[in-house]
């Protein structure tokens, strides 16, 4: 019969007698153990990255996780060799913070990376605020994310052609705004300001109608048809269309739109555009100079 009790003590004992034999084996073991990981991490970034670059820094990123492993564990087996478990300790303790203090950012930035692969709070070619950098996603790397960006100089919604690198640890402590997380449009707005005097009625027609004259080729894609709001303002009434926008064309078509109401209201005496001026009436035209009286209106 097998003696248990022998069996189990002799792997207890396992190295009594040879103790770097132990410490060996220990070593090889939770060095195979920890690649396991590592490889299960990798494996799991794997199949939520897509772009090429974005596999090549997943395979960064394992190969400093292996070598870290990899030469904390020869500090270990060193150390033991030695006999100075507590020398070890103390040493790594304080190698660990200093290189935690000065690797903050950098192992945040990582941390945050790791967030974006597998949490996709955005990808490349969404257009995304950060922290207050407006600009549209061109790629993620593990420190940064690269934008390209609008405004700018000129403002508005156009690209400046200026690349912003933001890095990823701020991603941790900024505000994301993602425009197109949901589809590529987004609202925007046309407004027109008429006259009191004006026929509402058709202004609003010819406000909506421009909207879906440009924006014919996206509208079945649409979730929402373009539309109209109305409202009373100091000198006029703001006659605004709303609609849906492709993201990465929003100057475009609200260029187009307002290009195509304002031929359309010069069309018509039924509709005029409001604008700051100012009306004299006057109690006596005597008073006014000869050369003037033929410009006054009765």
């Amino acid at each position: 019969m097998v003696d248990w009790k022998s069996v189990i003590e002799s792997v207890v004992n396992f190295g009594s007698d040879y103790p770097y034999v132990r410490t060996i084996v220990a070593v090889v073991v939770l060095f195979l153990f920890l690649n396991f990981v590592v490889s299960l991490i990798r494996g799991i970034l794997m199949k939520r990255v897509r772009r090429k670059k974005q596999k090549s820094n997943v395979e960064i990123f394992s190969k400093v996780l292996r070598v870290s492993i990899f030469i904390i564990l020869v500090i270990f087996a060193i150390s033991s060799y030695e006999d100075s478990w507590a020398g070890l300790g103390l040493g790594l303790g304080l190698f660990s913070a200093a290189l935690g203090w000065a690797l903050q950012k950098p192992i945040t930035g990582i941390a945050a990376w790791i967030m974006v692969v597998i949490r996709r709070p955005f990808e490349i070619g969404d257009r995304v605020i950060i922290g207050g950098v407006k600009g549209d996603v061109i790629d993620i790397s593990l420190t940064h994310i690269f934008l390209n960006e609008l405004g700018g100089v000129v403002g508005g919604e156009e690209n400046s052609g200026r690349i912003i690198l933001v890095p990823n640890s701020t991603l941790f402590e900024k505000n994301i705004v993602n425009y197109t997380s949901q589809d590529d449009f987004i609202l925007d707005q046309v407004i027109l300001l008429i006259t009191f005097e004006s026929d509402l009625n058709k202004a609003i027609k010819i406000v909506g109608d421009a909207a879906k004259k440009e924006l014919k080729p996206y509208l079945e894609k649409m979730s929402k048809q373009p539309y109209v709001r109305t409202y009373f303002q100091d000198n006029g009434i703001q006659v605004s269309v709303r609609y849906l926008s492709p993201a990465i064309k929003l100057p475009e078509y609200s260029s187009r739109i307002t290009q195509e109401i304002f031929r359309n209201v010069k069309k018509t005496r039924a509709v005029n555009i409001a604008y700051p001026h100012l009306d004299v009436i006057l109690k006596d035209k005597k008073s006014v100079p000869k050369k003037y009286r033929n410009r006054i209106q009765s």
